[in-house]
């Protein structure tokens, strides 16, 4: 038979209704971010989704992986690794969500008075005229049609 070493591991049997409680928790916090998304927190939506999100991902890596009877280095680690990814994805959205305001120049037709706009115009029935594209060279009109 093989021999047992002593490693210090203490096995652990969890009981079902620890396992039901965190699942109904896990339900419970997903009924709080469907809740939360129909409210505006302006810039603050993302770091409120993430909170929640980062709730959930420890309340699995804690209880169904078994971190918190393992080691407590492991599991102050996943945590704090978990917290540290969540504030730079935080900081990088709020980075893409002010872009706007460092460039002075919206967007719109680079070409204000392009071919491509006198191609698009209507008739009375709405139906845009293609038949009559016209192309201008310099000073002379060609007709595409011929």
């Amino acid at each position: 038979m093989s021999e047992h070493t002593n490693t210090g591991h203490k096995e652990h049997i969890l009981p079902l209704s620890l396992y039901l409680g965190i699942g109904s928790m896990l339900l419970v916090l997903t009924a709080v971010t469907v809740w939360v998304s129909f409210f505006d927190f302006g810039e603050f939506n993302l770091v409120v989704a993430m909170i929640i999100a980062a709730s959930k991902a420890s309340l699995v890596a804690l209880f169904f992986m078994h971190l918190k009877y393992d080691n407590k280095l492991y599991a102050i680690i996943f945590v704090s690794s978990l917290l540290f990814l969540a504030v730079f994805i935080i900081i990088t959205m709020f980075d893409t969500l002010r872009r706007d305001d460092v460039y002075i120049e919206k967007s719109g037709p680079i070409q204000k008075q392009s071919l491509m706009y006198d191609s698009l115009k209507t008739h009375s029935d709405s139906t845009t005229v293609v038949d009559s594209l016209q192309v201008k060279e310099d000073t002379t009109t060609v007709d595409l049609n011929k």
